[in-house]
C-alpha cells in the first residue's frame, strides 16, 4: 500500500514537514528505517534514530524540534503514539477487506498450499492458503496453519499448534503442545479518557533453523517487520516472547521466562526459571541470568552471570546477601 506525507497528514490530522509527495509502501522500525519505508519516533530512547534514519517519511509529535538535521519527511501529529496505531488500525482494515474479497472468489482459483514429500497431516488439522510445508515435516492432529506460512523440512507439529498468518518456520523446528505462534503482541495506545486503543500488529514471525519451542509457549508478531527466534534456539514451556523481540542463535531459557517488547538478546545466551527482561534493552552474547532475574536496563558486557532483581554481578551479589543476612541476624 502506498502512504504519502499528504495522504497520512490528512488521515491523521497533522502537518507535513519536507516532501509531502513522499511515499512509503511498508511500515519499519525507526533503527531499521530505509527509502520506502515508514518509521515513528515515541520514546526519547530512539531520538539519536532520528538523525540516521534513512526512512522516507518519519512520524512525530507535533512538538518535536530537531537538534540535527533529518532525511526523512516529518508527519507532525498530536500524539505519534496514538497515531501511528490509528493508522496500523487503517491500514490492518484495508488489509482484511481484500481478504474477504477474495476469500469469496477463492472457488475459482486453483488449490494454492503446496506440501513437500513425506507430509503428514493429522487429523481435524487446517492449512491455509498458499503455505508451504517442507518434505518430512509431520502436522499432528487439531494443529490450525494460517494462510501465507512458509514451514521447512523435518518440523514437528504438535497437536493443538497456532501458528498465525505471515509465519516463517525453518528447518528441523519442534513446536510442542499448545504453542502459539504469532498473536498479536500487547500494544494499547492510551486515548484522552482514559481507555485505551488497541495498536494492529502487522509483522509476523520468523523463526530459524534446528528450534525447539515448548508446550503453552507464545511467540507474538511484530508490530511491524518481524519477531527472530535465531538458530538453534531452545525455549522452555510456558515461557512469553513478545512482539520485536529479537533472540540470537543458540540461546536459551527456561520455564515461565517472560521477555517484553523490542528487546534483543544475544546469542550463546542462558536464561533459568521466571526470569523477567523489560522492554527495549540489549543484552550482550554469552549472558546467564540466575532464575527469578530481572533486567531494567542493557547489559553490554558480555559473558557476566547476573543474579538478583534488578540483576548484578553474581560475586557482588553473594557479597550483598552476605551483609543483608548478617545485618537481619543482629
Amino acid at each position: 500500500m502506498d502512504l504519502s506525507a499528504k495522504f497520512l497528514a490528512q488521515l491523521l490530522k497533522g502537518t507535513v514537514e519536507g516532501d509531502e509527495n513522499a511515499v512509503a509502501t511498508q511500515f519499519a522500525k525507526i533503527e531499521h528505517g530505509k527509502p520506502g519505508t515508514l518509521s515513528f519516533f515515541a520514546n526519547p530512547k530512539y531520538e539519536d534514530y532520528v538523525y540516521t534514519s534513512e526512512a522516507s517519511i518519519l512520524i512525530v509529535d507535533k512538538d518535536f524540534q530537531p537538534k540535527q538535521p533529518v532525511k526523512p519527511t516529518l508527519v507532525k501529529v498530536d500524539n505519534a503514539y496514538s497515531a501511528i496505531a490509528d493508522l496500523l488500525k487503517y491500514v490492518s482494515a484495508k488489509k482484511q477487506k481484500a481478504r474477504c474479497h477474495r476469500s469469496l472468489r477463492a472457488r475459482w482459483y486453483p488449490f494454492s498450499t503446496h506440501f513437500g514429500k513425506k507430509v503428514y497431516l493429522g487429523a481435524f488439522s487446517s492449512v491455509g492458503k498458499r503455505t508451504r510445508v517442507g518434505d518430512n515435516t509431520i502436522i499432528h492432529e487439531h494443529v490450525t496453519i494460517g494462510e501465507d506460512v512458509t514451514i521447512g523440512q523435518n518440523c514437528i507439529l504438535y497437536p493443538g499448534v497456532v501458528v498465525y498468518p505471515g509465519t516463517v518456520i525453518g528447518n528441523n523446528v519442534i513446536l510442542h503442545a499448545g504453542c502459539i505462534i504469532g498473536g498479536d503482541g500487547f500494544g494499547n495506545a492510551p486515548r484522552e479518557d482514559g481507555s485505551w486503543e488497541k495498536i494492529e500488529h502487522l509483522g509476523n514471525v520468523v523463526i530459524g533453523n534446528d528450534v525447539e519451542i515448548g508446550c503453552n509457549t507464545t511467540v507474538d508478531r511484530a508490530q511491524m517487520e518481524s519477531t527472530v527466534i535465531g538458530n538453534g534456539v531452545r525455549i522452555d514451556n510456558l515461557c512469553m516472547i513478545a512482539h520485536n523481540v529479537v533472540i540470537g542463535d543458540h540461546t536459551v531459557m527456561a520455564a515461565q521466562t517472560g521477555i517484553a517488547g523490542s528487546t534483543q538478546v544475544g546469542k550463546y545466551c542462558i536464561f533459568a526459571g521466571q526470569v523477567g527482561i523489560a522492554g527495549h534493552v540489549k543484552i550482550a552474547d554469552h549472558t546467564t541470568i540466575c532464575a527469578q532475574g530481572g533486567v531494567i536496563g542493557h547489559i553490554r558486557k558480555e559473558g557476566q552471570v547476573l543474579v538478583g532483581s534488578p540483576v548484578m554481578d553474581a560475586k557482588q551479589y553473594m557479597k550483598a546477601y552476605a551483609l543483608f543476612k548478617r545485618a537481619a541476624e543482629e
